[in-house]
């Protein structure tokens, strides 16, 4: 059994290679995204094609998944096959600005599927209708590498299915998926890889000083993961990208000793928020919601956040930066609600929201902050 449209989309991408058509990687600035967007580069070149653009959004000025601004980038190098990794299941506008652009669109994702589906060329995602695949649970990474797997096929050498799983592993622990059925043996491989790995990207956590001595080896694989989550936009890029795509020992080292401080600072100002936050709900305990904002809150530490106070008080979580015009929030919920379905019934107040069931994202105008709090409320209150 085989995930829906998984032939398909490879089909398409080898044609383009021998069409010698433009090609565009498109991926979340998440672990996720970022290797998702790593394998398929590189299969691409194992195939002996190139990848005309890579493009990772920033979650702080562009918000999450394809967006405007990032296509009016990108349209220069249209007409190409845009192919989204780990988002765009529910960019409806965005897709049909892409193909107004002249782009041709892939989605390859694992999100929950909204009320429809965009209007996308082809849609790989585990979750959408008529797919048999028994196993939902994989990370965007995973999907990349049965994309790879299909590409390949004979090609795929060992070293090359190893390098690959190494970045399947730490992303599909990074982002949280059920270490079982393919995941289990995904996470497997890909750590016992990683202690020899030939990515000097990676390599490079195990040169520097501070991790040398760490006897735990999952304990130095989050903190491998936490640093690369701590990576921030360059240029149209990503820190992550740039550290697990160099070649240069040298380079990635002190590329990685950055990210590594990064982190640490990431943690210093998560524990503040979280602080702040709890300060504030002291005086409403008996809400059935923590919705909360701030101006100065970073999206990128807000799921950490979220998450911590999740597991403190059992309720559904609501934190968002508030900016000039719209809010971007995130969204953690016990094990007992759907998140993303929570939103659904209240989605006439968002711009754009989606995610996991139990991890979701969204997009609001602020003059709509206080109807979609009510609205979340009022159905919560229908609840068990």
């Amino acid at each position: 059994m085989e995930i829906k449209n998984l032939k398909k989309a490879a089909s398409r991408i080898l044609k383009a290679l021998k069409d010698k058509e433009r090609i565009i990687l498109y991926g979340d600035a998440d672990l996720d995204g970022v290797s998702s967007v790593i394998i398929l580069k590189e299969v691409i070149k194992s195939l002996g094609g190139e990848v005309s653009a890579v493009y990772f959004p920033d979650r702080e000025t562009e918000g999450y998944g394809i967006n405007e601004s990032a296509l009016d980038y990108l349209k220069n190098f249209s007409p190409a096959i845009l192919i989204s990794l780990d988002l765009g299941i529910g960019n409806f506008k965005e897709v049909k600005l892409a193909k107004k652009f002249g782009f041709e669109v892939i989605i390859i994702d694992h999100h929950e599927i909204l009320d429809k589906l965009p209007e996308a060329k082809i849609i790989v995602d585990p979750k959408q209708k008529g797919d048999k695949y028994p196993f939902q649970g994989l990370a965007t990474a995973g999907i990349s590498f049965k994309l790879s797997q299909t590409l390949l096929g004979e090609k795929l050498s060992q070293r090359l299915r190893e390098n690959f799983l190494e970045l399947v592993a730490l992303a599909t622990i990074s982002d949280l998926m059920p270490k079982v059925k393919d995941n289990q043996i995904f996470i497997e491989e890909g750590l016992a890889s990683l202690k020899n790995t030939f990515r000097p990207g990676l390599r490079a956590f195990f040169s520097i000083d501070s991790l040398k001595n760490r006897g735990i080896f999952q304990e130095l694989s989050q903190k491998i993961i936490s640093s690369l989550n701590a990576a921030d936009k360059k240029d149209h890029l990503n820190e992550a990208y740039l550290l697990l795509t160099e070649k240069e020992e040298k380079i990635a080292e002190s590329l990685a000793e950055n990210l590594l401080e990064k982190s640490y600072q990431k943690h210093v100002r998560i524990k503040e928020i979280t602080d702040e936050v709890e300060e504030r709900i002291l005086k409403k305990m008996k809400e059935k919601i923590i919705f909360e904002g701030g101006n100065d809150w970073p999206i990128t530490n807000l799921g950490p956040v979220a998450s911590r106070i999740c597991q403190r008080y059992q309720k559904p979580i609501f934190l968002f930066k508030i900016a000039e015009k719209q809010s971007q929030g995130t969204v953690r919920v016990p094990s007992e609600f759907n998140s993303v379905k929570l939103m659904q019934k209240c989605s006439q107040y968002l711009e754009t929201y989606g995610g996991h069931p139990l991890a979701s994202g969204f997009r609001i105008k602020n003059e709509n902050l206080e109807k979609f709090k009510n609205c979340l409320i009022e159905n919560l209150k229908n609840k068990k």
